[in-house]
């Protein structure tokens, strides 16, 4: 069978829903991790969710910030809870589905100083990476583990628009890429986006709202990710490649997400 897997940082269910009605309608994920749901659970749009086909639905919501969905087409059975987030926020949420292990992260963007003792948003951000590696190092790598989200970092020199610039800014500071690839590291995660389009190839998934035209402007940057566990390279790459994709003409819909949308498909 196919699983395939959607992340997007849709930036308020609630005003996009019927955006995620289409963009089901159009791409048919059989799993939609969404981060910055900005509302509780009991204020979640389900019925939108139902009409388009995704009636298994896990909630961690929180008025008015962050918060993380997972909507399946198929049943949803529980997951570890891993509890990484010290500051109690709604950004992790853990599925199975059909086997496969899949956490939806928003991890924390962490402010504008680059420096964990003058900014605890920073602080936060790279304790929650801390914690992530430390969760996954004590798993069996040969387990189908799926990580997606708004991870907040773009790794790579051309997941960026320009790299010496941005190596100043949080997202691509030296101390977060390494604090993601440390993570990255802890189970032989593979970056299935790099994967499907390599190096040197530019990617990026969100684009700032201050570009009028964000196409134009080309200032992008990879913060969504699909990564998946060796146990499901085979999976991953059933097609001979990885079939991987970021959805960049969503970012172009009306009144849209700062974020585009990945998918990757599975082959179980």
């Amino acid at each position: 069978m196919r699983l395939r897997i959607a992340t997007w940082n849709v930036n308020s269910v609630r005003l996009r829903a019927e955006q995620v009605q289409r963009f089901v309608t159009e791409q048919a994920p059989d799993v939609l991790c969404l981060q910055e749901i900005k509302c509780r659970e009991a204020e979640f749009p389900v019925n939108a969710f139902i009409e388009a086909g995704l009636p298994h639905i896990r909630i961690a919501g929180q008025k008015g910030w962050h918060g993380v969905a997972t909507a399946s087409r198929l049943p949803i059975e529980p997951a570890p809870l891993l509890e990484l987030c010290r500051e109690g926020h709604a950004r992790e949420v853990g599925v199975k589905v059909a086997g496969v292990e899949i956490h939806n992260f928003y991890i924390p963007a962490g402010g504008d100083v680059p420096d964990r003792a003058e900014n605890p948003k920073f602080d936060h951000k790279l304790d929650f990476f801390e914690r992530l590696t430390a969760r996954m190092s004590a798993r069996d790598p040969r387990e189908p583990i799926v990580i997606v989200g708004d991870l907040n970092v773009a790794p790579g020199e051309n997941d960026v628009w320009n790299h010496r610039y941005m190596s100043k800014i949080v997202s691509h500071t030296p101390v977060e890429v390494e604090a993601m690839r440390k993570m990255q590291a802890s189970l032989g995660f593979i970056d299935l986006a790099r994967e499907a389009i390599p190096e040197p190839q530019k990617l990026a998934s969100w684009w700032s709202y201050r570009a009028e035209d964000f196409r134009k402007s080309a200032r992008g940057l990879r913060l969504d990710h699909i990564w998946v566990t060796p146990g499901l390279r085979d999976a991953a790459f059933r097609q001979g490649s990885a079939a991987c994709r970021i959805h960049e003409d969503v970012r172009a819909w009306d009144r849209p997400s700062d974020h585009a949308p990945v998918t990757a498909d599975l082959g179980l």
